[in-house]
């Protein structure tokens, strides 16, 4: 096993990655001269600039971190999470989504995902109500992926008694450049860890086969160790079939791949605030169209080198210990992938210096992500809140744009997501990832579309859709799925069990159920406010 990383070469990675970090900063800064370039920048940003800062908060250390060491646990499956990255999240997203978004956001006048739903609806409720689920939902996902990033670098580099200080440091470098230089700083500095994460994750899968005998060579060595049942398959849940075979329909291990990971952050990424942001920054629907290509192969590469390099690990990790993954990283899940990296190269001629790029692409993907978060966090307290209470204060329907709350709100709630941290339970990342997602989708998404797509959106449809979804989301999320439920253990300190029901059903993802309802509920209250509307006119014409 590898003793960790080289200190100075991490140290001279990190100083030049800081300086770079915050030139980018100063130039976002320079060119953030008020409110609407904080929020959107719009007209500043290219295809280049929008496809590799979408792409990098999209995935960034969910799909590294996390996601790849779920596939560790779950296998090849998790490949399926790649397709639906790939054609939900960028062909579906840009194409579907992200024009029309462009289109009545900018007629509009939006700023915000929330301002845009607001404005769509002529509802402060429904604005107030979405930056609300962000200001309640996202510092969780925030946190998680913090705690990730800081938990597996304390480890890699043996600084583990100087967590507090690398947590700090981490949350500071990212508070800086978010408070002070707004979208332009977020997106630029986005697509500069991107490129890192992109050259890191193709050393480590061209590594990783070469170790391990070549494409087919690394491939049947998978295959072979389940088949022939050389290890102790303790652990593993009831219908896994091994790395490369896909679970048996309905059981457990079904359940959790297919309505968690696959589901809800496949369909969960189509209403994720951070991303719509990146299409109301584009200049014009040209611009989306470029960024779509240039996106694609950014998540192709990222998101395939990390979920089959997790699957792989677990024929590094039997024949070098005789363990599969999750049996040799006991720290846990979120550990695998960065345990891997380490062992990975300490055999290999100039090794540490790859081992210090993947910590840099290791940090870059939880920065990348935890900028993006930050400035949504903020612009939701700092500009939609406040825009609404001053509204009413003042009695006077306008938005109220100011650059300096932005910033406090931004600076506030980061301290707010640091203490947080301490709180979270381990092996959250993946887990945090599909909680937000999916209790957007199934809050947010019916209404999202019916504002796109109708010519009259119904102003109380949205509402018993957001409102339904919301509820039978969290009854599901809170008492019902035992993943969830680890967030917020309501159901165990009431009934002293942390799920009502243990049965299979406990591994199904709340967005499974309460977004059909969701959609059901729209449907259903257009028809009846339509016919209710029709009537009405009647009985005036009459």
């Amino acid at each position: 096993m590898s003793d960790g990383v080289s200190l100075p070469i991490f140290a001279v990675m990190v100083v030049v990655f800081v300086v770079l970090t915050i030139c980018i900063g100063l130039y976002g800064y320079k060119h953030t001269r008020d409110n609407q370039d904080y929020l959107l920048g719009r007209n500043k940003s290219n295809p280049v600039i929008i496809a590799l800062s979408y792409g990098a908060t999209f995935l960034s250390a969910s799909a590294v971190i996390g996601f790849g060491g779920q596939a560790a646990v779950h296998g090849m499956s998790m490949m399926w999470l790649c397709f639906l990255n790939l054609f939900i999240g960028m062909l579906v997203a840009f194409i579907i989504f992200g024009k029309r978004t462009r289109r009545i956001g900018k007629k509009l006048g939006a700023s915000t995902f929330a301002d845009l739903l607001g404005k769509i609806y002529k509802s402060k409720g429904i604005r107030a109500f979405t930056a609300i689920l962000i200001l309640v939902m996202m510092p969780i996902y925030c946190a998680a992926v913090l705690k990730g990033g800081v938990n597996s670098l304390a480890v890699i580099t043996g600084l583990t008694e100087y967590y507090d200080l690398i947590l700090l440091a981490l949350a500071i470098i990212v508070g800086v450049y978010v408070v002070y230089g707004g979208i332009i700083a977020v997106m630029y500095n986005d697509a500069f860890q991107a490129l890192i994460m992109l050259v890191g994750m193709v050393v480590i899968l061209i590594t990783t086969y070469a170790t391990l005998g070549g494409v087919s060579g690394a491939t049947t060595q998978l295959a072979d160790l389940w088949d022939t049942g050389v290890f102790d398959k303790t652990g593993t849940m009831p219908g896994f079939n091994g790395w490369t075979q896909f679970s048996d329909f309905g059981s457990d291990e079904w359940l959790l791949v297919v309505t968690t990971f696959l589901l809800g952050v496949g369909i969960g990424a189509l209403t994720q605030p951070q991303l719509v942001v990146r299409y109301m920054s584009a200049k014009d629907d040209k611009t989306l169209d470029k960024s779509i290509i240039i996106g694609t192969v950014f998540i192709f590469v990222i998101v395939g080198a990390a979920y089959t390099c997790g699957s792989l690990s677990n024929v590094y990790f039997f024949n070098e210990y005789g363990q599969i993954a999750f049996q040799h990283v006991t720290l846990g899940v979120d550990f695998i992938i960065p345990t891997y990296i380490t062992d990975l190269f300490s055999e290999v001629t100039f090794g540490d210096v790859f081992v210090s790029l993947f910590l840099m692409s290791l940090l870059c993907a939880s920065i990348s992500t935890i900028s993006a978060l930050m400035h949504t966090i903020g612009a939701a307290g700092g500009f939609d809140l406040f825009s609404i209470l001053k509204s009413r204060r003042e009695n006077r329907d306008v938005d109220s744009s100011s650059l300096n709350v932005n910033r406090i709100f931004t600076a506030i709630v980061m301290v707010l997501v640091v203490v947080y941290c301490y709180f979270m339970p381990s092996d959250i990342i993946a887990k945090a990832t599909s909680l937000f997602m999916g209790m957007t989708a199934a809050a947010l998404l019916p209404a999202y579309v019916h504002g796109l797509y109708s010519k009259e959106p119904s102003k109380k449809a949205a509402i018993w859709s957001i409102s339904v979804g919301t509820l039978v989301y969290l009854f599901w999320a809170l008492f019902i799925s035992q993943s969830m439920s680890a967030f917020l253990p309501i159901c165990k300190t009431i009934t002293g069990s942390q799920v009502l029901f243990d049965t299979s059903i406990r591994f199904v993802d709340p967005l499974v159920v309460a977004l059909p309802i969701s959609i059901l509920v729209m449907a259903v209250a257009v028809i009846v406010y339509k016919k209710r509307a029709a009537v009405g006119s009647s009985t005036e014409t009459a």
